[in-house]
C-alpha cells in the first residue's frame, strides 16, 4: 500500500433518497466523528445514487487513496438495494448461503414474533469473497473485503443497524489494522460575537500553531465553537500540547467563553443560577417564548425557572406587565423604555430573582429606518439591576429568534459571574 493511504478512510454513502434531500444523511456525520476521535484521518465522504456503475467508480476512486472505505446502504431484501449484487461484480465473486446469518434471522423474527418470509430468507445470501459481520440489530449482515492492502467495509444504511456494527464490530477491526495514532481535541464555546471578529483577535496564536494542531471555526446563529484538535504517536506530546495551546486561547478571549466541549449556554447559565440559589423568569415578545424553552430543555430547570410571559400583544404588555401605555405610544414596543418595564413587570410577577425581557421586530416585514428588521431590545432586570441593550441580528426570522434568545441568556450569565 503506498503510504498516503495509510490510516485514511472515505464514507460513500448510497442512496437515491440522500441525493434528492427526502433522507439527510446522519449516518456520515456520525461515522466522521467516529473515525476521527479514533485517530484515523477521514479524507473525504461521497453519497451516490443506487446505481452499480457509480458505486463502481466510486470504490476504485476510493481505494486509491484510502486504506478504509467505508458504504453505507442499499443493503435491503427489495429490489431498489443493489449494492449486495453489485459488490458481487466488483470482487468477482458469487453468493453463497450463510446458515449462521439464516439462524440469526429466523431468531429475530421468533423474538419479535413476526412471520419469516422468502425475501427476508435471501439476507442469508452473502457475496463468498467477503467476511460476514453480525448486524446485532437488523437482518441484513455486514460485509468486510480486502483488496491488495487496502479493506472495504459494505453496511446497512438504517441508522440503529449501522452505529451497533460500526462501533463494536467494524470498527475494532479497522484499530486492529491501523498502526495508532492518538487523537483528541478540546472545544472552546463563545458568544456575542461573530467567527471574522474572532479570527481577527486571535490570527497570531492561531499561525503559530504546532504543525499537528488544528483550529476549526463552527459557527452557528449566537455562538461561535473553537475546535482545537489533533494527531500524533506520542500521546503524551498530544496532551501537552493541546492542553498548553487551550490555555494560550482562554487567555487572548476570556470574557468571550461560556463554557467547554459543546456545553449549552442555557445548561451554564442553570449551573450559575443554581450555584446562587438564584431564579430566573422571562418576559418575551419576539422571540415567543423561545428562551423559556432553551432553559426548559435542561432537566432540573425547574430548581430555577419560574416561568414565562408570552407578551406578544400590546395589551399583554400593559395589563399583566405594567408597561406604560404612555411608553408604547411614544417609543413603540421596540425600545429601551418598554423592553425594561417588560423585565421589571415579569419579575415581580413571577417572583423571581432575575427577569429576562425581549422585544423586537423578527420580520420579514414590519421594519423601518429607525427599527429595521432584526432590531431587537434585550433587558435584564435583577437585584438592584436594570440594564438593556439593543442589538442587530440580520433580517431571516428564525436566526433572529434564536439570537435574541441567545443573547439575553448570554447577558444574565456575565451577570451571575460577577456576582
Amino acid at each position: 500500500m503506498q503510504d498516503n493511504r495509510k490510516g485514511k478512510a472515505e464514507i460513500i454513502s448510497i442512496g437515491d433518497e440522500l441525493l434528492i434531500g427526502q433522507v439527510v444523511n446522519t449516518n456520515a456525520s456520525w461515522m466522521a466523528e467516529m473515525i476521527s476521535e479514533s485517530g484515523i484521518h477521514l479524507h473525504k465522504i461521497t453519497t451516490i445514487g443506487d446505481d452499480p456503475a457509480q458505486l463502481h467508480q466510486a470504490i476504485d476512486e476510493a481505494l486509491k487513496q484510502a486504506q478504509f472505505v467505508l458504504l453505507t446502504g442499499g443493503l435491503g431484501p427489495t429490489a431498489d438495494d443493489v449494492t449486495k449484487p453489485s459488490l458481487c461484480t466488483y470482487f468477482n465473486t458469487k453468493l453463497v448461503f450463510h446458515e449462521p446469518t439464516l439462524r440469526h434471522i429466523e431468531a429475530l423474527f421468533k423474538r419479535r414474533s413476526f412471520p419469516i418470509s422468502d425475501r427476508n430468507k435471501q439476507q442469508a445470501w452473502l457475496p463468498e469473497a467477503c467476511t460476514p459481520i453480525p448486524n446485532s440489530n437488523g437482518t441484513a449482515p455486514g460485509m468486510w473485503f480486502r483488496k491488495d492492502d487496502g479493506v472495504l467495509v459494505s453496511m446497512p444504511g438504517v441508522p440503529f443497524e449501522m452505529r451497533q456494527m460500526f462501533e463494536f464490530e467494524v470498527m475494532p477491526r479497522m484499530k486492529a489494522l491501523f498502526k495508532e495514532m492518538f487523537y483528541q481535541r478540546k472545544t472552546i464555546m463563545t458568544s456575542g460575537v461573530g467567527e471574522s471578529f474572532l479570527a481577527d483577535r486571535i490570527n497570531e496564536w492561531e499561525n503559530a500553531l504546532p504543525d499537528f494542531i488544528k483550529l476549526a471555526y463552527l459557527p452557528q446563529p449566537g455562538i461561535v465553537r473553537l475546535r482545537i484538535s489533533g494527531r500524533h504517536r506520542d500521546q503524551k506530546i498530544l496532551q501537552q500540547a493541546i492542553a498548553s495551546e487551550t490555555q494560550k486561547l482562554i487567555a487572548l478571549i476570556p470574557e468571550l467563553i461560556f463554557g467547554y466541549d459543546d456545553k449549552l449556554l442555557e445548561e451554564v447559565v442553570g449551573e450559575l443560577l443554581r450555584d446562587k440559589n438564584a431564579s430566573v423568569s422571562t418576559a418575551e415578545s419576539c422571540s415567543g417564548g423561545y428562551i423559556a424553552h432553551l432553559i426548559t430543555g435542561i432537566a432540573g430547570s425547574s430548581a430555577y425557572f419560574k416561568g414565562s410571559i408570552v407578551a406578544y400583544d400590546n395589551k399583554v404588555k400593559t395589563s399583566i406587565l405594567g408597561v406604560s401605555e404612555q411608553d408604547l405610544n411614544s417609543e413603540g414596543a421596540v425600545s429601551r423604555r418598554v423592553v425594561e418595564q417588560m423585565a421589571t413587570g415579569a419579575r415581580k410577577q413571577l417572583d423571581t430573582t432575575y427577569a429576562l425581557a425581549t422585544s423586537g421586530v423578527a420580520g420579514p416585514d414590519g421594519g423601518s429606518p429607525e427599527k429595521p428588521v432584526g432590531t431587537v431590545w434585550i433587558a435584564l432586570a435583577g437585584p438592584d439591576l436594570l440594564i438593556s441593550e439593543r442589538f442587530h441580528f440580520g433580517e431571516h426570522r428564525g436566526r433572529t429568534i434564536r439570537r435574541s434568545a441567545l443573547a439575553a441568556l448570554e447577558m444574565l450569565r456575565k451577570v451571575l459571574v460577577k456576582k
